[in-house]
């Protein structure tokens, strides 16, 4: 192979760029810098955590009732910190977590300018440059080749084709390929923002935040209750205000206080704050899992996506295989002169160089166990090793035996005897997606010419030659792809390869690890997919593997995947995956991947491994299900806050309980064990319909809350005689708190089923917990409960609540009775 310096010296005619010209350009910005960023800024995360609808609803109640000094039913406010705090603290870090993982090393390259050579850092490199591009070099810019000596480049970053491309003079590299072998001189041709691999990206850059049902489905209560809230506060302070006598007496008074407290706690109990905390909370709990094994999530509202995914994306490269090359087998052809293991020895001998390439690391690896000792004993007279340029190995035995490896184009078209029996078998091997190489043997090598270096000899390859056996080598597969990819579709999930490489090739792998169990996967060629969405559609019905596909392509599959109602994960790691993965439901990088391609993805496997990612499914549909069996506790209390609002302006009745009250009974009853309760194992898919499903058991069972209260407010001082209403409000509120903590204890219940296990247990601490604080001074006196402390009281209490769980059962069966009646119409 040429070594650097005949290199050097072969284009010392080629001076480069001029030290004036390289300012002018620098002045022009023609440089290589770029700016990149591995995520989304702290400053983006702070703002869209602060500005929600959801904050700004809350945080003007609470102004509200500190304008009356009442900081004490002002305490609901203290939501808005926590959820803001959960949802800027885990994306914050998981966002230090990903820029960690970006930092790469500030890697010298060497450009020639004035006519000699000289190292510069990667931002220095400017158009027009002379760029020496090395083995083991990433390439920092775009460019045209102007000297070749036997370069090739990986290019599976960006376009997915795990293959490596051989270069020649006039060929263009782009920047973010890798050299696998040889070198070059490449001029300069686009740099920074214009380079190709920022142009594929530069689409990817726009952030879009991550489709969530819950908070869609939040949101829609939310603007539905602002149509609401605006005139219900007015309409409550103005029925208040006319209680004690109108404006005039309220102000002298001081009564304007109480009424603008009791109407926030009719419009705080409309808004479901502790369904938004649980969300934040559990999302949050979910990511932290999830990074104590190596899963990052980046923002909260994707751990919701996983549960929804039904269609998986799969990359080959990175996903189903590790990056590396196995030996799949060694076929000694029929004709061979040698025998199986005198074979396997000579090719493990060939193959052991001081620097091995992929392929001969693979043959080592495959035979290292059985042959390693034996070569120790081997005696090798001289070897030629690879070279990209030459595609062949070769090493001559003590004894005269000559072997030769290598490409097989290249090796049978040096030997005298016809090989196209051999080709024949090289290309019906090659069909399946294997890599093929020859091993060829001389039982004695060339009679050394007098005249003639032998070094020039061994340059050669012997015609005298015959080929004994052919290696098949393939992409070595991840050994947890097959496992994987079973669970997924145990669990209704299709997974489909969506890859840049040959579709055979991407076949074979995808059969070996039985994407489709034991069928062959149905493959096609990108080249004969439609142009249109709905076609395309159509087309995947009946795909299991895609190949050559181009980065567009894969985000028109996942378009086309979108249009048939398929929730889409994709997976990838090269810059070509980006704006696939920007486009589906859920993105997922690997940890080795792309700077830009972390940045546009929602989860990235810190430690690239496939294996992690029923793990991050699983969780997400715990999460999901856990939190639809506990969204109906927090919709009961928006459905009997809008009944009980509505009530007190239209029967001009003074409003049942205080914001603090709601606090209270909201602790014991709703919230705290809603929080164990989505923490129970759960691996249900999501379905749509979210928010349906949860308004059938919350409406029935507010509107018999709300009507409970109503009742009591309304019926129990006439029954007791209580003609100074003022005088007996203490001690009708407390009816009434005691009314909603029942159903509210009810309510949990019934939800909690079964309860012959650890729910039951949590029913029932919750229920004792509840009413113990009310006994405790310091509780009741902050949160102004009064428990009942004579017969009379506790008879009332009890009564009053009988009567409610009562109306209660009788509403949640009409409801359920209805619910099937109308299901049978339907039929």
């Amino acid at each position: 192979m040429v070594s650097q310096a005949s290199q050097i010296s072969q284009v010392s005619r080629i001076s480069g760029l001029s030290s004036n010209e390289v300012r002018e350009r620098i002045q022009r910005g023609e440089t290589n810098t770029l700016k990149t960023e591995s995520s989304r800024s702290a400053a983006d995360i702070i703002r869209s955590n602060i500005f929600t609808l959801f904050n700004a609803i809350i945080l003007t109640a609470m102004l509200l009732v500190l304008i009356t000094g009442m900081w004490k039913d002002a305490v609901f406010g203290f939501v808005i910190i926590i959820n803001t705090v959960i949802g800027i603290f885990t994306e914050v870090r998981s966002k230090i977590t990903l820029d960690r993982l970006s930092i790469l090393v500030a890697a010298k390259h060497t450009v020639r300018r004035d006519g000699a050579d000289k190292e510069i850092g990667h931002d220095d490199i400017v158009l027009d440059d002379v760029l020496w591009i090395k083995s083991g070099d990433q390439v920092p810019a775009d460019g045209q080749v102007i000297e070749d000596y036997g370069l090739e480049l990986d290019e599976s970053m960006l376009t997915g084709e795990s293959r490596t491309v051989k270069k020649d003079i006039g060929d263009s590299v782009y920047s973010g390929s890798t050299a696998v072998s040889g070198s070059a001189l490449i001029r300069v041709t686009a740099v920074g923002a214009h380079s190709y691999a920022a142009k594929l990206t530069e689409e990817a850059k726009v952030f879009t935040k991550t489709h969530s049902d819950i908070n869609d489905d939040i949101n829609k209560i939310l603007k539905f209750m602002i149509i609401i809230v605006v005139p219900l506060c007015a309409l409550l302070i103005w029925s208040q205000i006319r209680l004690v006598g109108g404006w005039t007496v309220a102000i002298s008074t001081g009564a304007w206080r109480d009424a603008i407290v009791q109407a926030v706690a009719g419009i705080v109990g409309l808004i479901p704050e502790g369904l938004v905390l649980l969300t934040s909370l559990n999302f949050a709990l979910a990511a932290y899992r999830l990074a104590q094994k190596n899963t990052l999530i980046q923002e909260l509202e994707a751990v919701e996506t996983l549960a929804r995914v039904d269609a998986l994306n799969l990359d080959k490269t990175g996903t189903l295989t590790d990056g590396g090359i196995a030996l799949d087998d060694v076929v000694v052809l029929p004709h061979a002169d040698i025998g199986e293991e005198d074979i396997k020895r000579a090719l493990y001998a060939v193959t052991h160089e001081e620097v091995l390439n992929p392929t001969a690391q693979a043959v080592q690896k495959g035979l290292a166990k059985e042959y390693e000792q034996s070569f120790a004993q081997m005696s090798l007279k001289s070897r030629v090793p690879f070279s990209s340029a030459r595609k062949w190995s070769s090493i001559v035995l003590a004894d005269g035996q000559q072997w030769f490896f290598g490409a097989p184009e290249i090796i049978t078209a040096a030997l005298s005897v016809n090989s196209s029996a051999v080709m024949t078998r090289v290309q019906e091997i090659a069909d399946s997606g294997a890599r093929v190489l020859v091993l060829a043997y001389a039982a004695t090598s060339h009679e050394t010419d007098r005249d003639v270096d032998e070094s020039d000899i061994l340059e050669i390859i012997n015609p005298n030659a015959r080929v004994q056996a052919l290696v098949v080598c393939s992409e070595s597969v991840r050994p947890d792809a097959q496992q994987t990819l079973a669970w997924f579709r145990q669990q209704g999930v299709r997974p489909r390869v969506i890859s840049g490489d040959n579709p055979r090739t991407v076949a074979a792998i995808a059969h070996k690890v039985k994407l489709t169990g034991e069928s062959m996967p149905r493959s096609i060629d990108a080249r004969d997919l439609p142009d249109t969405v709905q076609e395309v559609a159509t087309v995947l019905e009946d795909v299991d593997v895609v190949g050559r596909v181009l980065p567009h392509q894969k985000k028109l599959i996942v378009q086309a995947l979108h249009s048939q109602g398929h929730t889409v994960a994709m997976t990838g790691d090269g810059v070509n995956d980006a704006l696939a993965l920007k486009e589906a439901d859920l993105g997922i990088a690997m940890g080795n991947a792309a700077s830009a391609t972390k940045a546009v993805a929602q989860v990235v496997l810190v430690d690239s491994l496939f294996s992690h990612l029923p793990d991050v499914v699983a969780r997400g549909r715990q999460v999901m299900a856990n939190m639809e069996r506990v969204a109906s506790l927090f919709l009961v209390k928006t459905t009997y806050s809008t009944v009980i609002s509505l009530g007190v302006v239209l029967l001009g009745l003074n409003f049942p309980y205080l914001p603090r009250h709601m606090t209270y009974i909201g602790w014991f009853t709703i919230g705290t064990p809603a929080f164990f309760l989505a923490l129970a194992p759960n691996t249900r898919r999501y379905l749509p319909g979210f928010l349906q499903r949860v308004l059938r058991i919350a409406i029935p069972a507010g509107l018999a809350t709300g009507v409970s209260v109503l009742a009591s407010t309304f019926f129990v001082p006439r029954i007791m005689g209580w003609t100074d209403l003022a005088e007996h409000m203490v001690q009708l509120r407390t009816v009434n708190v005691a009314v909603l903590f029942v159903l509210g204890i009810v309510m949990l219940a019934s939800i909690s089923r079964p309860l012959k296990s650890w729910r039951g247990w949590l029913v029932a601490f919750f229920t004792i917990a509840g009413v113990a604080g009310a006994y405790i001074p310091f509780i009741a006196k902050f949160f102004q409960l009064n428990a009942p402390s004579t017969v009379q009281d506790l008879l009332l209490t009890g009564g009053v609540s009988l009567v409610a769980v009562s109306i209660w059962v009788c509403i949640r069966w009409i409801a359920r009775r209805s619910r099937r009646f109308l299901h049978k119409l339907d039929r």
